[in-house]
């Protein structure tokens, strides 16, 4: 069975039989071994990832820059998002020695890639938010209509 469309295109190889992407937890490729694409996915699509690279895209800025101007983050959470991302190579984390410590994020070059990108997906939901709204009022209304039809009538109703 040659299953094909973009989902099963992030190993780049085409799947066959048991081989198949469907796992999210493992994403198998078709040597058995994790599809690496999905773990990089999985990085850059959490929570915190996006906003520091988006920041990162615009200047350099330090840690405390980073930490003000993306709302809600705690300052463990923004360490391990930096480390990940300097870990793999989105990042870079310079160090100056001066007193105090003076430490500077910037992208790489395979940073800035990755902004562009998702400066693509950034801009088909802006372009589409109107069509998304509207696509989810009609979902959300045949939803209560088919809750309400299976509803028990309580005895107030009767």
């Amino acid at each position: 069975m040659q299953v094909s469309g973009p989902f099963f295109r992030l190993c780049s190889k085409p799947f066959t039989g048991a081989s198949t992407c469907i796992s999210v937890e493992n994403f198998p490729s078709t040597t058995g071994t994790p599809c690496r694409a999905r773990e990089i996915l999985d990085r850059v699509g959490d929570k915190w990832s996006l906003p520091v690279i988006s920041l990162l895209g615009t200047e350099t800025k330090r840690f405390t820059e980073l930490r003000r101007d993306i709302g809600g983050i705690s300052h463990r959470m923004l360490t391990v998002t930096l480390r990940e991302l300097e870990r793999d190579g989105i990042i870079t984390r310079t160090i100056y020695a001066v007193m105090p410590p003076r430490v500077e994020y910037t992208l790489t070059p395979m940073g800035h890639a990755l902004l562009d990108a998702v400066g693509n997906l950034v801009t088909w939901a802006e372009v589409h938010l109107e069509e998304i709204d509207a696509a989810r009022t009609v979902y959300d209304a045949q939803a209560e209509r088919a809750s309400a039809l299976t509803r028990p009538a309580t005895r107030g109703s009767q």
